[in-house]
């Protein structure tokens, strides 16, 4: 097996008020979309994150475990200053994320934030400098 991921599915409550934050609050733009059942968006060159409904992610991957707190996830966003975590947050707090959390220096180096979509999946906004952070962050166009 490769050592890539193709896919992140998330199976969510109500599919309109996850459509509603990330289309059209946080301006994202789908590649599929099945109304009332799944709505994908390219999230990276090889990699799509898909929102489907619940019901249908059940009938398909099996019973879902009932769990209170924070899921044990996290997605994250990488940026290339500490200023647009900042502006991300405020983004989302804007697109109508249900908690955010301030953005702060790390002791590791870095500076980062998170927001909840309206299932409480958290997305941590990040500015990370060292190695790994570089791993993930979109080359820069040469302007030259």
């Amino acid at each position: 097996m490769e050592q890539r991921i193709s896919f992140v599915t998330l199976g969510v409550r109500d599919l309109v008020a996850s459509r509603r934050f990330y289309v059209d609050g946080l301006r994202w733009v789908p590649e599929l979309e099945v109304e009332g059942e799944v709505l994908m968006f390219r999230a990276g060159p090889l990699l799509v994150l898909s929102l489907w409904d619940r019901g249908h992610f059940e009938r398909e991957v099996g019973t879902l475990a009932d769990t209170t707190g924070i899921l044990p996830i996290t997605l994250a966003h990488n940026v290339s200053t500490p200023e647009l975590v900042d502006a991300v947050l405020a983004e989302a707090r804007a697109a109508g994320a249900s908690e955010v959390a301030e953005g702060v220096q790390r002791e590791w180096g870095g500076y980062t934030g998170y927001f909840a979509d309206p299932d409480g999946f958290r997305w941590e906004v990040a500015w990370n400098p060292g190695p790994v952070g570089q791993l993930v962050f979109p080359p820069v166009a040469d302007t030259t």
